[in-house]
């Protein structure tokens, strides 16, 4: 039998539980070490921001809202935008055609921008190999020594790479064209592997090609144009239609070469943080270099701050005075969005080692398993 107030007493201990339950878990603490490594000389100034995405709440910032060149990190922006307008399993088709010429053919792709002409390359990374549709053109005409090869839709590079994989047997020249009016007979093709494993490269490691083409490819495919005008359209529609202001965006290019880019390390964060619980955006996630492990990562971490091996997924950026690093750092059961642009370094590879290394420290102030 329960004694007078008990009941009351009974309720008050429960309701001190469901107190305890309900407190938010214990932000992250940032060392005096992290805020040290921040301020260290050999970053420069630079834009920082952390934060807890499960909760939008930025944990630490330093100039999180001046625009600066971004470097590499554009390429988290590019392949959103790409994301946002391509399916993951798209692919691209090129063919090789007869025409009513003797002697003329005609190339005719959907913009691969992965085509290569060579065979390490095509059988390591199941890219399309170019070869393969002249080869099917001497099996059917053994004794040409030379062609006319039309183009329409191809890189004009990917076109000069078959004439000098084809120099000294057979002489190519390339005729660029604006239609498929001269095909006749289809030949041979080659297709692309899917979009997502070209998107998984180019972020792995950092390819400036692919990125370029790939954001340009978008920029179209929206209905901009293929210059620094259309991608800036193209990068700006993508952050908007995904929350993210665009104040002060500036963008000449898909691949974040350009020293004119403007990115703030907010946009670049808040776009993290976006595509983070986002299925349409995995490839992005799943494409990161790994610290100490993979593509541009691989050899980072392991001796300046080992404890973050493995856990750290960030793309990797440096142009001549930048040096960047932005994605999602593991702190226990917690993941964290960063992003980290140095914009002013010293045009030195020594310089630009330093602030890596300090980055990758800073970092490693938190990361734990």
């Amino acid at each position: 039998m329960l004694r007078r107030g008990s009941t009351a007493a009974m309720w008050l201990v429960v309701a001190s539980l469901l107190l305890v339950n309900s407190v938010p878990a214990q932000a992250l603490v940032i060392p005096e070490n992290f805020v040290k490594l921040a301020d260290s000389p050999t970053l420069a100034h630079p834009g920082i921001i952390l934060i807890d995405p499960a909760t939008d709440q930025t944990i630490y910032s330093v100039d999180p809202d001046i625009g600066r060149a971004p470097a590499s990190v554009l390429k988290l922006i590019s392949m959103a935008t790409v994301l946002s307008t391509f399916s993951p399993d798209m692919t691209f088709k090129t063919t090789i055609s007869d025409t009513p010429t003797p002697g003329t053919f005609i190339l005719l792709g959907e913009g691969d921008p992965w085509i290569t002409e060579s065979p390490f390359e095509a059988q390591k990374y199941q890219r399309a190999f170019s070869p393969t549709l002249i080869d099917k053109v001497l099996k059917l005409h053994p004794d040409l020594k030379s062609i006319t090869l039309e183009y329409d839709n191809v890189y004009a590079l990917d076109v000069k790479a078959l004439q000098r994989y084809f120099a000294g047997r057979l002489t190519i020249t390339p005729v660029k064209v604006n239609s498929d009016n001269d095909a006749t007979t289809e030949l041979a093709s080659i297709e692309s592997p899917k979009l997502a494993k070209i998107i998984e490269f180019t972020l792995l490691y950092s390819d400036n090609v692919l990125a370029d083409r790939l954001a340009r490819a978008a920029a179209q495919d929206m209905g901009f144009s293929t210059d620094a005008a259309g991608i800036q359209s193209a990068f700006t529609k993508t952050l908007l239609d995904l929350g993210i202001s665009t104040a002060g965006l500036h963008v000449y290019d898909g691949n974040g070469l350009s020293h004119q880019n403007r990115v703030t390390v907010r946009q670049i964060a808040d776009l993290l943080v976006a595509i983070k619980t986002d299925p349409k955006f995995k490839v992005i996630i799943d494409g990161l270099p790994t610290a100490g492990k993979t593509g541009t990562l691989k050899t980072r971490f392991v001796l300046d701050a080992p404890k973050a091996v493995g856990l750290v997924h960030a793309k990797t950026g440096w142009i001549n005075t930048t040096v960047s690093l932005a994605g999602y750092v593991t702190v226990g059961a917690n993941q964290y969005v960063f992003a980290v642009v140095a914009n002013h370094i010293h045009n030195l590879e020594s310089a630009r080692s330093a602030a890596r290394v300090t980055i990758d420290q800073m970092l490693g102030t938190i990361a734990k398993p």
